[in-house]
Order: structure tokens, then C-alpha cells, then sequence
């Protein structure tokens, strides 16, 4: 977890039920800043691209603001969604935002309209809970409380769609940098992982399944792949984050430290360190070799439902 000037500064946000954002010095453990957020609890956050600014989202919008500022007002608003916004990210370039929401949909965002207006809307029969950007940069898969796992092909608004388990509701799901797997966890604590291949000119990405893990005792969380692709990453409401090899998705390690709830989690951009977000109101810096926690983030007074991380170089 590297540490430079203020091109490569690391960045850490926290957030959730008592309205607020904290910005932390990651190897101190002190907040820097608190921006109010009085409009709702916030769902997820992400960093953009460049660096410069955290997309919060919570119920019926998601607010910008700037990072590298003082300023507590949020520079951008984006209004018009129905519900709860429960997923949040970015193209590559910056180009342009997508989210998920409880209104049943998946939207494309246009960032660089001045009008903040939804490019495209991908509607679903149940709502979503999660969405993740292939590395190809053209094809979203969203999870819905149904159990299904969509894959959009944004460019055709053709989709393709599985359900791993009837009933079980698609909590996260998440793709590695090479583009080789994706994995999915649900709400009974299943993990499922499929090989990731290409489709052949006009033909979605095609899922191989890999392997089923029964993960965790309860609901699962989140789930997030390491950087270099070795590690998986999934969280729960069983109080652990377990870190499997993607070798052969044995165990390696089991996170523990009485956090309740663990609702969200980051890895450093080198892989040794994972950053987690939980219901007793704290969020921790692990070492994933060690086991142990390294630094504790407590200054929230609810819990913390929401983490944005990088240390890494932004894009130029």
C-alpha cells in the first residue's frame, strides 16, 4: 500500500447510516474530513478514475463530491431515480457512470453531458443489487433479488441471463482485472464462480461454471477479486471475510474481529491488504498474509455500510 505525493495519495472514504462521509489518512487512522450527508444513509461509493471526485449514492440519488477539497457540498447531483441506488461505478476513462437501484434497473450515465440526464436504462423484474463493468468496457452483469445474473451488452441492449439458484437473492458479483472469472454470492452464503470467456463477434461473453462454495453460516455481502487475480474476497453477516485462493479456491485465511455485519471490502493495488467496512460502526486495514488487522478507522456512529479505496496511480 504505497504512499506518494498528491498524484498517488492513498485514498480511503467510509460511509453508511449516520449520514456521513469520512475521509481517513490510511496509515494514521485519523479523519481528515467529515462531509454531512443528510439526505439518506449512503449505499456504495466510488472513486473516479482521475481520482478527483467519490460518486456517494443513497436513496433517490447520487451526490459527487470533490476529494481533493474542503468543500462539504456535493459539485455534482444526480437526481431521477426512484428508490434506493445500491450499485455505483465507472467506464474506465471516465466517460461515462453506471448504477443499479430497488427501481428494478441498471442505468448509463453520461458524464460528459452537462444535462446529468440517464443515457440508457437496463430494466429488470426485481430489484438490483449489484452491477460490475466487464473489462472489455461493454457489457454489465447486474444481480436482482430474483437470483438472476444478467449479462447487458450496453452497446446492442442485447442480455443474456442465468439463475444459479431459484430464490436466492444475488447480493454482489464481481469480475477479475484479466477478465478470465466471475463470481457471485447470495443471500444464503453461497458462492458461485464461473470461467469467463469471450463471445465470438456479435455474442455476449459466455459463463463456464467453475465451482460452488457454501462460503459463509449467513447472508453474503460482498465479494471483490485481488488486483493480481490470485485472491477472492467475500464478506457476510456470519461476522468474517473469508480470502480464497483462485488457484483452486481453497481457504487461505478467515478475518475475524467481531465486526458484526460485514458489509463492503477493498484490496490494495498490490494484494497484501484488504480494507473492510462493518455494522459496529468501524472500519479496518488487514494484512491478508497475517491475518490480522493493522489499523482501525472509528470514528462512525452507525454502521458503516460503504468503503471507497485506491492507492493506486490514477489514469492519466
Amino acid at each position: 500500500m504505497s504512499s506518494g505525493g498528491n498524484g498517488d495519495q492513498v485514498i480511503l472514504a467510509t460511509a453508511g447510516y449516520d449520514h456521513t462521509i469520512r475521509f481517513w489518512q490510511a496509515h494514521t487512522g485519523i479523519c481528515q474530513r467529515t462531509v454531512q450527508h443528510p439526505d439518506s444513509q449512503v449505499n456504495c461509493m466510488e472513486i473516479t478514475p482521475d481520482r478527483r471526485c467519490l460518486a456517494a449514492a443513497g436513496y433517490q440519488h447520487i451526490r459527487m463530491y470533490d476529494i481533493n477539497s474542503n468543500d462539504t457540498t456535493p459539485t455534482i447531483n444526480f437526481d431521477g431515480v426512484s428508490k434506493n441506488v445500491t450499485a455505483v461505478g465507472f467506464q474506465e476513462d471516465g466517460k461515462w457512470m453506471y448504477t443499479g437501484g430497488d427501481d428494478c434497473s441498471a442505468r448509463i450515465w453520461d458524464l460528459r453531458s452537462r444535462t446529468l440526464h440517464c443515457q440508457k436504462i437496463f430494466q429488470v423484474n426485481a430489484p438490483v443489487n449489484t452491477v460490475a463493468l466487464h473489462p472489455n468496457q461493454g457489457e454489465l452483469f447486474v444481480g436482482d433479488q430474483s437470483g438472476t445474473v444478467y449479462v447487458w451488452d450496453i452497446r446492442s441492449t442485447r442480455n443474456e441471463q442465468l439463475v444459479p439458484e431459484e430464490g436466492a437473492s444475488i447480493q454482489s458479483i464481481a469480475i477479475n482485472s484479466d477478465a478470465s472469472l466471475l463470481t457471485a454470492v447470495n443471500n444464503k452464503g453461497t458462492c458461485y464462480v464461473w470461467r469467463l470467456t469471450p463471445g465470438k463477434e456479435d455474442i455476449l461473453s459466455e459463463l463456464h461454471p467453475k465451482c460452488k462454495k457454501e462460503a459463509h453460516r449467513k447472508y453474503a455481502l460482498k465479494c471483490k477479486f485481488s488486483p493480481d487475480c490470485t485472491l477472492l474476497a467475500t464478506t457476510s453477516a456470519d461476522q468474517t471475510v473469508k480470502i480464497w485462493k483462485t488457484a483452486d479456491f481453497s481457504l487461505l485465511t478467515t478475518l475475524e474481529a467481531n465486526q458484526r455485519w460485514v458489509w463492503d471490502c477493498a484490496f490494495s493495488s498490490d494484494s497484501q491488504y484488504l480494507v473492510t467496512a462493518s455494522s459496529d460502526h468501524m472500519a479496518r486495514l488487514w494484512s491478508v498474509e497475517q491475518g490480522t488487522v493493522k489499523r482501525e478507522f472509528n470514528g462512525h456512529q452507525k454502521a458503516v455500510t460503504a468503503l471507497a479505496f485506491s492507492d493506486a496511480v490514477p489514469r492519466p
